[in-house]
């Protein structure tokens, strides 16, 4: 892969993800059903997980509900090691205040540029790597790129989560034939009248070295 010299563009971001997260409050909202949809994957993959230490990689965690919300009565929640990446200081704060509240001694939120390939430093390969509400906002060039680097943040027999909408043109056929092209295995997909997509992926190949300074996207808004 090209490191970060060609990927430097601008960071754009129009959108306020504070209030952004107010829809996870509508119980019938489609926001709502994708979480339940990535949270039940989640558990899945944690109660087929080997004993012993799971390390788990959030990109754009946002409020982090995709994954605390699971580990907060899970019994493998003590053995779970997570780094939780956002760049907004307000949804970092209280993914922070969600762990600590939870007792969730192992996990780490990182308020930062969850794009830049150095925030995985120290954790990378992952049994888990959480690529939700990414794919929708970004080009198709960083998508592409982003899977690629995937096999640097996933370790051989890790998984990814992603998420992507369905609204055209619907890219979620492509997401699936990328990630196949880099030695991903499909696990699961949503189906396909949804208005989310949502994918789970088994990696199958050998781990790369992770490229410290890459950076995998840039939000388009």
């Amino acid at each position: 892969m090209n490191g970060s010299s060609q990927r430097q563009r601008p960071r754009v971001c129009l959108k306020d993800w504070l209030s952004w997260h107010n829809k996870y409050n509508n119980p019938n909202s489609q926001l709502a059903g994708r979480l339940r949809t990535v949270q039940i994957q989640i558990r899945a993959i944690l109660d087929d997980s080997p004993s012993g230490p799971l390390s788990v990689i959030v990109l754009c965690a946002g409020q982090g509900q995709d994954l605390l919300e699971v580990l907060v009565d899970h019994p493998r929640r003590d053995d779970v090691r997570a780094r939780l990446v956002e760049l907004d200081e307000r949804n970092a704060e209280v993914a922070e205040e969600k762990a600590r509240a939870s007792g969730l001694r192992h996990v780490q939120v990182i308020t930062g540029d969850a794009s830049l390939a150095d925030q995985y430093l120290g954790i990378a390969p992952a049994h888990l790597v959480l690529i939700c509400g990414v794919f929708g906002n970004i080009i198709d060039d960083d998508i592409r790129f982003t899977i690629d680097s995937c096999s640097q943040l996933c370790r051989t027999g890790g998984a990814v989560i992603w998420t992507r909408n369905r609204r055209a043109p619907d890219r979620v056929p492509l997401i699936c034939e990328w990630f196949k092209q880099r030695g991903f295995d499909l696990r699961w997909l949503s189906e396909q009248d949804s208005v989310f997509g949502v994918g789970v992926h088994r990696f199958t190949r050998e781990t790369q070295p992770l490229i410290a300074g890459m950076r995998m996207f840039t939000f388009v808004g």
